[in-house]
C-alpha cells in the first residue's frame, strides 16, 4: 500500500498535462500512486493519461462518461485510492523537486497528523514566480503538532485542498466528500480544518499554482454561476450545525463568508452587471440569518462594508464602489485612446475601411510573411474554391514576390491600398505565421492560424527560456495569438504545445495539416510528374537534403560537403539541396549544381512535389520529417551539432533517439549509411513507424475539407469526416520499384509506378 495518493482531476488541460505529470513521476521519491480523472474532457488529455498509465503501473486512470465537474472527479478519485495519506493535485500545476519526499518525512517527523499543511508558489505565463503571501504562517513555530484552535490564523490561507495532506483514515471517519460548483473548495477545506485534531506545517514551496493567461481559472468567467458560493456556505454552517462541538468556528467561518461574498461581488471578472444588486441582496439575508451573538465587526473599510450589508443597503454600497468604477473607466479611456493612436498610425484609408462592413464573401491568404503562395493556407484555398466558388479568395503577397505568384491567383501587395482594404473587411483571414501587429481584429472577423510545421524546437513562450535563439517581444507576440480563433494541428503533440506556448482562448482544430493532403492523395502520375519536372532520371535514387536554421549561424552554411558526398555515393544517386526560407540563394549551392550531380531546389514553389520526388530525405531538425513521414518513405537525420543546437533553441524531444529512422552525427558516418542498406532497413523502418504513429495522427488526406466544412461552411465538427486510422492509410506510391524497401523486403508493382 502507498504512503501517498495523489487525486489528479482533468479536462481541457492537454496542452500543460505531460508537464504535471512529470512532475509528480519525476520525483525522486517513489512511493506513491496517482489517480487521474479523466472527467469526460473533450480534447486529448484521457489518451494522455493511458499513454502514461500504460508506462507506468504508479498510474491509474478513470475515465468518467460525462463531465462532472472538479469536486465530482475528486470524489471518484478518491474512492480509488489506497494511500495512507490523500493529495490532491490541479492537471495544470506541478509539483516542486523534491516535494513528496519533503512531505513524506515531515510526516514521519510529525507522527502522522491528520492534516500537513505546505506551501505553494504561483507561477505566471510571463515568468514570474510568487510565493504565497502567507507563507509566515507556516513557519515551523511551537509544538510540531497541533489543533487550529493553538493556530487560528492558519484559517487566512487560501481556500484551497491542493497544498494539504489528509490522512485517509481522517477523511473516512468525517465522511469528507466534494460537492458540485464553482467553490466546491470551501466546504471541504473549513470543515476538515475545524475536524483534525491534529495538524503540522511545512514550510516549503511544493506545488507550483499556474496561474493560466487564457483564462483557464473558472472563477475569472463572468458568470450567474458565481451565486454558487451561496450553497457552498449553506453547506459549511450546516456541518457546523451538525457538530455542536465545533461551535466556537461559527464566527471565524462568519467572516470567512462575509469576506468571500464581498470578494466575489467587487470583482469586475465574476458577476454580470444586472446580477450585482441580487447577489448583494442574497448575502446580506445571508449575514442576518447567520450573524453570531455578540459578533463585532472589524474597524477598519471592511467593517463598513459589513455593515452595509447587515442593513441590505446596497445603494450606499454601489457609491461607495464608484471611486473603483472611475479607476476602470480611466484605464478604459487610456486604452481607447492607445487604440485611437495606432490606428492612427496605420493611415487614414485603413481607419476608413475598418468603418466599412465586412465582405462575408471575402478571405484573405498569406505565408511565410508574405514571401509566396503555399503551405497550409495555399492548400485550404485550393478546397474552399472547389467547395465555395461564391468567395472571393485574396493572397496577401509582399511586393518583392509578386512574380511568383501563380497565374490566376488574386494578390494583393502587402502595404498597398488594396492590402489594408481586404484585411480590414475580409470576414476570414488564414495564415501560417502572424498578421503584421497593425492590423486590427475586427468583431465578426475570423482568423485561422494554420502553422506550418510540427515542432521539435522550441516555439512561443517556452523560447524565453533561450534568449539566444529570439528577440521577440513576448507580449506582443501573445497580443498577436489573441487575434486568433482557430488553430490547426495535425497530432494531439503539437495541440498540447501550442496550447501551452500560445495561451489564448482560441479552438485548437485536430484536422491534421491540409498541405499534407497532397502527399497522402498522391498517385503514381503525380509522383513521376514530380520527377520529371525536376529532369530526375527514372533509375537515380534521390535524396532530399533540407537543413534548418541556426540562431547561431548566419547565412546558409551547409553542414556537409555536398560535392564530396556525391561523389562518394556515386552515379546513381542525386541530391536535392533546399536551402531554409530564411536564407535565400546561395552562390556555393550554385557552383555545386553546376557540377551536374546536385540539384539546388531552395527556389522551387513547391516542398510536397520535392517530397514525391525524392526516395528518402536527409534533414537535421527541421519540420519537414514530420511531413515526409506521411509517405512512409525512409529518413535520415544528420544532426552533427545536436548538442549546441538543443542547447541553443531547445528541444521538445531527443531527435538522436525518437527521430524517425537512421541517424549520423559525422559526414562519415552518413556517407557510410547511405553507401549501405542501413539508411532504408529494418531498425529505420521500426524507428519511421514509431514516429508515424506519434506525429502522423490526423494527417488522412482530408484535412482542408475538415477546416473548410467546419470554419467556411458553418458545418459542426462532429459531422465532419472522422480521421481514418493510420493503419488504413495507403501511402502516396514511391518513386520505381523497389526504391526504398528494405533488405529482404518486395518490390513494388510495377503496375503502381
Amino acid at each position: 500500500m502507498p504512503r501517498l495518493s495523489l487525486v489528479v482531476p482533468v479536462y481541457k488541460v492537454q496542452g500543460y498535462l505531460a508537464e504535471c505529470m512529470d512532475s509528480v513521476l519525476g520525483q525522486d521519491y517513489r512511493d506513491f500512486e496517482v489517480i487521474a480523472v479523466d472527467d469526460c474532457s473533450p480534447d486529448g488529455s484521457g489518451a494522455i493519461l493511458d499513454e502514461y498509465a500504460a508506462q507506468d503501473p504508479r498510474v491509474h486512470v478513470i475515465h468518467l462518461t460525462e463531465n462532472v465537474g472538479l469536486g465530482r472527479a475528486r470524489n471518484a478519485g478518491m474512492e480509488k485510492v489506497q494511500g495512507d495519506y490523500v493529495l490532491f493535485l490541479d492537471s495544470d500545476d506541478t509539483l516542486a523537486d523534491g516535494a513528496l519526499r519533503a512531505i513524506s518525512e515531515r510526516l514521519d517527523d510529525t507522527g502522522d497528523p491528520e492534516i500537513l499543511i505546505f506551501d505553494y508558489a504561483r507561477t505566471y505565463w510571463y515568468g514570474r514566480v510568487s510565493r504565497n503571501q502567507r507563507a509566515d504562517l507556516l513557519q515551523h513555530e511551537g509544538p510540531d503538532v497541533f489543533s487550529l484552535a493553538d493556530r487560528p490564523e492558519l484559517l487566512d490561507l487560501l481556500q484551497i485542498v491542493w497544498n494539504k495532506a489528509y490522512r485517509r483514515d481522517f477523511v473516512a471517519r468525517h465522511g469528507l466528500t466534494f460537492p458540485p460548483g464553482y467553490y466546491e473548495d470551501a466546504p471541504w477545506t473549513f470543515c476538515s480544518m475545524i475536524s483534525a485534531e491534529s495538524i503540522a506545517v511545512l514550510d516549503k514551496v511544493c506545488v507550483m499554482y499556474r496561474q493560466r493567461r487564457e483564462g483557464g481559472n473558472i472563477l475569472k468567467t463572468v458568470s450567474r454561476k458565481h451565486f454558487d458560493v451561496f450553497d457552498q456556505y449553506r453547506r459549511v454552517f450546516e456541518f457546523v450545525d451538525a457538530h455542536p462541538e465545533l461551535d466556537r468556528w461559527r464566527a471565524p467561518l462568519f467572516c470567512k463568508m462575509v469576506d468571500h461574498y464581498l470578494t466575489v461581488l467587487e470583482r469586475p471578472e465574476r458577476l454580470p452587471n444586472d446580477a450585482r444588486a441580487e447577489f448583494f441582496h442574497r448575502a446580506a439575508a445571508d449575514y442576518r440569518a447567520r450573524l453570531p451573538k455578540g459578533f463585532q465587526r472589524p474597524t477598519d473599510g471592511q467593517g463598513r462594508k459589513y455593515a452595509m450589508l447587515e442593513r441590505d443597503a446596497y445603494a450606499a454600497m454601489a457609491s461607495a464602489t464608484a471611486v473603483v468604477k472611475l479607476r476602470q473607466t480611466v484605464r478604459t479611456r487610456t486604452r481607447k485612446a492607445v487604440n485611437r493612436s495606432k490606428r492612427s498610425a496605420m493611415g487614414v484609408f485603413y481607419r476608413s475601411q475598418l468603418r466599412l462592413p465586412l465582405d462575408e464573401n471575402l478571405a484573405v491568404f498569406s505565408a511565410y510573411w508574405g514571401r509566396s503562395v503555399s503551405c497550409n493556407p495555399a492548400a485550404i484555398d485550393a478546397e474552399l474554391a472547389r467547395r465555395a466558388p461564391q468567395m472571393r479568395r485574396v493572397w496577401a503577397v509582399r511586393p518583392d514576390a509578386v512574380d511568383r505568384v501563380p497565374n490566376g491567383v488574386d494578390y494583393v501587395p502587402i502595404g498597398s491600398k488594396e492590402y489594408w482594404a481586404a484585411v480590414a473587411r475580409a470576414k476570414y483571414l488564414v495564415n501560417n505565421v502572424n498578421y503584421p501587429d497593425t492590423v486590427v481584429k475586427r468583431e465578426g472577423q475570423i482568423h485561422v492560424q494554420t502553422h506550418h510545421g510540427t515542432p521539435l524546437k522550441s516555439m512561443g513562450l517556452d523560447q524565453r527560456n533561450y534568449p539566444a535563439s529570439t528577440n521577440m517581444s513576448f507580449a506582443k507576440l501573445l497580443k498577436r495569438c489573441d487575434r486568433w480563433d482557430f488553430s490547426i494541428t495535425s497530432n494531439r503533440f503539437t495541440t498540447a504545445i501550442w496550447e501551452r506556448v500560445y495561451p489564448s482562448s482560441y479552438v485548437s482544430l485536430e484536422t491534421g495539416y491540409p498541405r499534407n493532403d497532397a502527399l497522402v492523395n498522391a498517385t503514381a502520375d503525380d509522383v513521376r510528374k514530380a520527377r520529371e519536372e525536376l529532369g530526375l532520371s527514372a533509375n537515380s535514387t534521390v535524396f532530399l537534403y533540407m537543413p534548418t536554421h541556426r540562431e547561431y549561424q548566419r547565412g546558409f552554411v551547409p553542414r556537409l560537403d555536398l560535392e564530396r558526398l556525391a561523389e562518394q555515393l556515386g552515379s546513381d544517386v542525386t541530391l536535392l539541396v533546399r536551402g531554409h526560407y530564411f536564407y535565400g540563394g546561395s552562390a556555393r549551392l550554385e557552383t555545386l549544381q553546376a557540377a551536374g550531380r546536385i540539384i539546388d531546389v531552395s527556389e522551387h514553389p513547391s516542398v510536397e512535389e520535392l517530397y514525391l520526388a525524392a526516395d528518402a530525405l536527409i534533414t537535421d531538425y527541421s519540420s519537414a520529417m514530420f511531413d515526409y513521414a506521411n509517405l512512409d518513405r525512409p529518413i535520415v537525420i544528420f544532426a552533427d551539432d545536436w548538442d549546441t543546437y538543443s542547447m541553443v533553441r531547445g528541444t521538445y524531444f531527443d531527435v538522436l533517439r525518437e527521430g524517425p529512422g537512421a541517424v549520423a552525427t559525422t559526414q562519415e558516418e552518413l556517407t557510410e549509411l547511405l553507401s549501405s542498406d542501413e539508411w532504408r532497413g529494418e531498425r529505420a523502418a521500426e524507428a519511421r513507424a514509431r514516429f508515424r504513429q506519434r506525429f502522423c495522427e490526423f494527417d488522412d488526406g482530408r484535412a482542408a475539407e475538415r477546416v473548410v466544412r467546419h470554419v467556411f461552411l458553418g458545418e459542426p465538427i462532429a459531422e465532419l469526416p472522422p480521421v481514418v486510422p493510420l493503419a488504413e492509410r495507403v501511402p502516396a506510391p514511391p518513386t520505381r520499384p523497389g526504391a526504398t524497401a528494405g533488405p529482404g523486403a518486395p518490390a513494388a508493382d510495377p503496375v503502381s509506378v
